[in-house]
């Protein structure tokens, strides 16, 4: 938590980004949006956190951002909630975010309006450079998901099904995908892969069960394993030699057990797995990111997307040192799309209440 509160400052405004791990408040100056302070509590999830809880959540993270002499001259609060959207107030997740948000301001004694209600993805869309009004969102982190942003709500979505029936391209659908190719490698229908042992030592298998070529380092090169670029004489493959039979059925006999054990999400948890094997030039693991790139190339083109149209993502998988940035960068180029990425959307709420305010004003 941070705050550079002033006195002198007329107008406040405050924005959440409540979302499926933490709920964050910024405070910030109404008139040119400069942050002030900020506060950070549990989930903000609008449909899966009950809302005695919820509301417990945004009153921490609040009361941290804004001090309370201060709590008098908030003239506006906007939130983005995982599980809610700004298009229908009738929304069940759009409500509980109203009503808790509302509670919670009111027990702080913070008297600034009806609060401005967005999901937690309009909200990462307006934090783009300039507050876009339209375009395309693009999530992919643990799900994914893409939306049509028209007048600052969303009018179409693809995707965003859940690990079931869909979040194709996500870090669940990269992790599973790791599991299924060491799974194959195991009886036999797949190729060889050092996703085999990279999985079975991170679920923590016994080493009578892992491939013998897994236990040592030779399976990677140094450079995969320490996470540093490989150089330009790198081997094409860095696939294991060939494991007995009798190993690759202990394998799968001590790895479906512990994956079945576990929520389907946590599969997730793999996806660096694949990043890792794919710096040691493993084809299987460059074929799964392949592959991911590609679906999320089709997610985005289902909303029928125009050349030049801001296409504004967000999610571990595309930031900065993202591993899909480049191989989904390469294919929207010829579309006439481009991606810029928002790290949360703690800024576009700010930017949305500061709106708001305007608005009223």
């Amino acid at each position: 938590m941070t705050n550079d509160f002033n006195q002198s400052e007329p107008a406040l405004v405050v924005g959440l980004d409540a979302g499926g791990t933490r709920t964050r408040a910024v405070l910030a100056d109404a008139a040119d949006g400069r942050p002030l302070g900020e506060g950070a509590a549990g989930p903000g999830n609008a449909l899966t956190v009950p809302l005695p809880e919820l509301t417990d959540h945004l009153v921490e993270a609040v009361a941290q951002a804004v001090p309370e002499a201060a709590r008098g001259r908030v003239v506006a609060v906007a939130g983005g909630f995982a599980g809610a959207t700004g298009a229908s107030a009738d929304d069940l997740g759009h409500r509980n975010a109203q009503t808790a948000l509302t509670v919670a301001l009111r027990r702080l004694g913070i008297f600034a309006g009806p609060p401005a209600i967005r999901s937690d993805i309009e909200a990462a869309f307006a934090s783009a450079p300039g507050t876009p009004a339209d375009g395309l969102a693009l999530v992919a982190g643990t799900g994914a998901v893409a939306l049509r942003i028209t007048d600052r709500n969303c009018t179409a979505t693809v995707d965003g099904d859940g690990w079931l029936l869909g979040d194709d391209g996500s870090g669940f659908w990269i992790g599973r995908a790791a599991v299924r190719a060491a799974l194959r490698m195991a009886d036999g229908r797949g190729e060889g892969t050092a996703l085999a042992g990279l999985v079975g030592r991170e679920l923590g298998l016994p080493q009578g069960a892992l491939p013998e070529e897994a236990l040592s380092e030779e399976a990677l090169p140094e450079e995969a394993l320490s996470g540093e670029a490989l150089p330009e004489e790198a081997p094409a493959s860095a696939t294991p030699a060939p494991w007995s039979r009798p190993r690759r059925e202990a394998y799968r006999m001590h790895l479906l057990p512990v994956v079945m054990a576990g929520p389907p999400i946590r599969l997730a948890r793999l996806a660096p797995l694949v990043v890792e094997a794919a710096r040691g030039k493993d084809a299987v693991a460059l074929a799964i990111l392949d592959e991911a790139a590609d679906q999320l190339t089709a997610t985005v083109r289902a909303l029928e997307p125009r050349p030049g149209e801001r296409v504004v993502a967000t999610g571990g998988l595309l930031g900065p040192d993202g591993p899909l940035t480049d191989l989904l960068a390469a294919r929207l180029n010829p579309l006439g799309l481009t991606l810029d990425w928002v790290a949360d959307g703690c800024r576009g709420a700010v930017a949305l209440a500061r709106l708001e305010y305007g608005r009223r004003s």
